[in-house]
């Protein structure tokens, strides 16, 4: 018997509101046949949307609240507001105690990230938790951390965010010991700041523990596939990432422009539609929508705020993959395997007006 997925959802993130959850959730459903799904928001916006899909509201719960944090709040001044009374903290407050298995919200980026530091706590050993990122690449899918959880980062950070990426390419994609490359400006040895050369070094003395150390690889490394995991800092991963999307959609329409131009453009687009159809499914960024916060006690899934059902389906196909992997039970083995000297966790945020200094 296999075991159901819970899936909590914060219903009211996102920029469109509670309708590309229940969407993408039913289209979810028709794969992930052994979910369910704890809805928070406002009643009154989700229930309606939920009768549209009978087969979605048998294996749902909505769970009511008022309050939704905003995409322009400051995560401070979320963390404030919507702490133990907003859609976004309950999703995650379902997860810590035991009602479901992993959350997902498409919602305001930083603020999620405060909540679920401050409701999950960080694991122990990890010093700041990660957004990690699946990546289509010419050779197979890859993963990319960290995407914009931290700016900046020292040697035993990559070295974490190693780790953790380690763990989620053995969940996802079934490997024993994937490679494993820092992302430089060049891949020669004297090459690049003094953090990375540390954590290279400390990555080398550890190669085999759960991974294998390729060295330093580039940006053109990424679209190759040349490693499994591609480990920098937040700000180098959010540019890289949020470029990649952008060119994905450049040519996507620059393939759709030139098989417009006339008519012999058109009768060719119509000899080749199979082929072409493949391509503009690789290249649409909601098929991979979906970043994983990795190094908290509990799985969170950030899906894009502005994406439509689709890429929702996609962040929950994700949910459900990292929640049926045992990620978390993966990430434990892997510290435990890869010893490092324990650094001071990142603080967590913390609530003035409820505890003034």
């Amino acid at each position: 018997m296999v075991d159901t997925i819970r899936i909590s959802v914060d219903a009211m993130g996102g920029d469109v509101g509670p309708r590309v959850a229940i969407e993408g959730a039913a289209l979810a459903l028709r794969e992930l046949r052994h979910s369910s799904f704890l809805f928070h928001g406002r009643e009154a916006e989700i229930t309606p949307l939920l009768d549209g899909f009978p087969d979605l509201k048998k294996v749902s719960r909505v769970l009511h609240c008022d309050n939704v944090i905003s995409m322009e709040e400051k995560p401070s001044q979320a963390l404030r507001k919507g702490r133990g009374n907003s859609s976004m903290w309950n999703a995650l407050q379902s997860v810590k105690d035991g009602e479901a298995d992993v959350a997902i919200s498409g919602g305001n980026t930083g603020a999620l990230m405060a909540m679920a530091t401050f409701c999950l706590r960080p694991m122990e050993g990890i010093s700041r938790p990660a957004i990690a990122a699946i990546w289509p690449t010419l050779r197979a899918d890859v993963i990319v951390l960290d995407v914009g959880a931290t700016i900046g980062g020292d040697a035993k950070q990559l070295v974490d965010f190693s780790i953790l990426g380690a763990a989620l390419a053995r969940a996802l994609f079934d490997m024993e010991t994937p490679s494993i490359g820092l992302l430089n400006v060049g891949t020669e040895d004297m090459k690049g700041h003094d953090e990375v050369k540390e954590a290279a070094a400390l990555l080398t003395t550890g190669s085999g523990a759960g991974f294998k150390y390729y060295g330093f690889v580039e940006g053109d490394d990424i679209g190759k596939g040349t490693v499994d995991v591609i480990v920098t800092e937040g700000f180098t991963g959010n540019i890289a990432l949020k470029t990649a999307e952008g060119t994905a959609r450049q040519i996507g329409k620059y393939v759709s422009t030139a098989l417009k131009a006339d008519i012999f453009s058109k009768l060719g687009a119509l000899l080749a539609s199979k082929a072409l159809n493949a391509l503009k499914r690789k290249l649409d960024p909601r098929n991979v929508n979906g970043g994983v916060f990795l190094g908290l006690n509990g799985i969170v899934i950030k899906s894009h705020g502005g994406t439509d059902e689709v890429g929702f389906k996609s962040a929950l196909g994700l949910a459900y993959e990292m929640a049926r992997s045992r990620l978390i039970d993966k990430i434990a083995e892997g510290l435990q395997r890869f010893p490092t000297t324990p650094a001071p966790q990142a603080p967590v945020p913390i609530d003035r007006e409820a505890n003034p200094a």
